[in-house]
């Protein structure tokens, strides 16, 4: 049986939680991370030595790197749904997966640890200014993207892609601050919140 390691409190654990719900995958899960065992022991650094969570064990077979994890589920247990073989269908999907992880991961960082974690050390308000200012042009990003497809991120169909986008669109909304008016965003949120995979890993209360 696949065993994921991490906590699910992690958005990253999220995501491979929620393929494994949109792929039917029976898996085992075992808390790590804060508050959890440390991803510093040795058992964990053996399996990942960046100590960081979600990794996975298949078989034997070890992976980390989220997105890197949805990639080998969609391709070992899919049925090229959710990550199409044709390499021009696959590279839109695998755009907006690096989008995601590389561009609109990385500027909510201060304005999420700031106004969710509130964490003390994120309290410069030019700071928190301009991660929110930087996050939204990334949101309009998608919101033009959205536009264009009227559905998904990566076109007509639910894909690989929509689980990262739609976890980052959810953490978007549970951050509170005044938001621009996105409104495909908007209807794209809603349109996610029909998968049973996305209630239950995405907006369940968890930003």
């Amino acid at each position: 049986m696949l065993t994921i390691y991490g906590r699910d409190s992690s958005i990253n654990v999220r995501k491979v939680l929620w393929a494994c719900a949109e792929l039917g995958i029976d898996y085992r899960r075992e808390d790590w991370g804060n508050g959890f065992r440390s991803t510093r022991e040795p058992a964990f650094l053996a399996m990942n030595p960046n100590a960081m969570v979600p990794v996975i064990d298949d078989d034997g077979f070890v992976l980390w790197e989220s997105n890197s994890i949805l990639r080998y589920l969609a391709s070992q247990y899919g049925d090229g749904a959710l990550y199409p073989a044709a390499p021009r269908e696959r590279a839109r999907v695998d755009q907006w997966m690096d989008w995601q992880a590389s561009d609109l991961n990385r500027c909510w960082s201060y304005a999420f640890m700031a106004l969710v974690r509130k964490s003390p050390a994120h309290g410069d308000a030019q700071q928190l200014a301009a991660s929110i200012d930087n996050w939204s042009g990334f949101m309009q990003v998608l919101e033009q993207r959205l536009q264009q497809t009227g559905a998904y991120v990566a076109g007509d169909a639910f894909s690989l892609a929509d689980i990262p986008v739609g976890l980052s669109v959810n953490r978007w909304f549970g951050t509170p601050f005044e938001h621009p008016a996105l409104p495909a965003v908007a209807r794209y949120y809603e349109l996610l919140d029909r998968r049973q995979g996305f209630r239950a890993f995405g907006r369940n209360g968890m930003a």
